[in-house]
């Protein structure tokens, strides 16, 4: 287990298990929230024994959002009534600073299961839109809330959101504000399985994580990296990439493996190789 000041990371086989880890204030984002996940998930990027990672939250929820008395103190700017050029310079790097901890789930190799349960609202939206797949407990709660409180939602879920949900979906709830349920979450593939409790969700997920650690690591992280170069480019360009990739990987050993386990009705044994 490694010691983080606002997650807590566990690894089990070839799981990792990323948790935020502020119970008590409904793991709101401050500081820590956005710079951690930086190493955290560059350090399971690297790690040849991870084969997929696990987000969810500690506590009666995924997250309540950003921290936003916490985070007063690093971004002063906002309550700047000197709105200069020069204060907003200064406020730009910051936001970049937010979005680069967020992207690290998006850069991160391993495939990334978000499992969700109570609120997951704003930033902790941000987060799983982020995440390769979503699914959530019945108890769910998703907002995007920054209209509410006279933001633009700026570290990526404006960005992301629309692949998932379609355009119409995520306008609505970017300009509404709507908090909407497990349920709706489901009907618009925000989140692709609903399940009755967070135990069930936490034992789905580890079936999921299971079911995809299964297979070739070599062949699973080439697909997400192809899935994140083709989102936004033309059929075309994604066609040129995914040749480039395939002509890379093959032959694998992972490949003669599943070949031979295929002859000798087996399963086979992937080593990423």
């Amino acid at each position: 287990m490694s010691a983080y000041k606002f997650y807590r990371v566990e690894k089990k086989e070839q799981i990792a298990y990323v948790y935020l880890n502020r119970p008590e204030k409904k793991n709101a984002m401050g500081p820590d929230a956005w710079t951690e996940p930086v190493q955290i998930f560059a350090e399971l990027d690297a790690d040849p024994a991870v084969r997929v990672v696990v987000i969810s939250g500690e506590g009666p929820c995924f997250s309540a959002g950003i921290d936003l008395v916490g985070m007063m103190p690093e971004l002063s700017e906002l309550m700047d009534r000197n709105q200069f050029g020069g204060t907003k310079w200064t406020l730009l790097p910051k936001i970049k600073l937010l979005q680069k901890g967020i992207s690290a789930i998006e850069n991160c190799r391993k495939p990334v299961i978000a499992a969700i349960h109570g609120h997951c609202l704003g930033a902790g939206l941000d987060m799983v839109t982020a995440c390769d797949i979503r699914i959530c407990a019945t108890d769910a709660l998703f907002s995007i809330k920054e209209a509410a409180v006279g933001f633009v939602a700026d570290v990526g879920v404006l960005q992301r959101i629309p692949r998932i949900i379609g355009e119409g979906n995520a306008r609505e709830l970017a300009f509404t504000a709507k908090t909407i349920d497990g349920k709706r979450a489901k009907e618009i593939q925000l989140v692709s399985a609903l399940y009755p409790d967070h135990e069930t969700l936490m034992q789905e997920a580890e079936v999921l994580a299971l079911e995809i650690a299964a297979n070739s690591p070599l062949a699973v992280q080439a697909s997400k990296d192809v899935l994140n170069f083709c989102a936004g480019k033309s059929v075309e360009d994604g066609l040129k990439y995914v040749a480039s990739i395939s002509a890379n990987i093959i032959p694998s050993e992972d490949l003669l493996e599943a070949m031979q386990a295929f002859q000798e009705k087996r399963k086979p044994l992937f080593t990423g190789n």
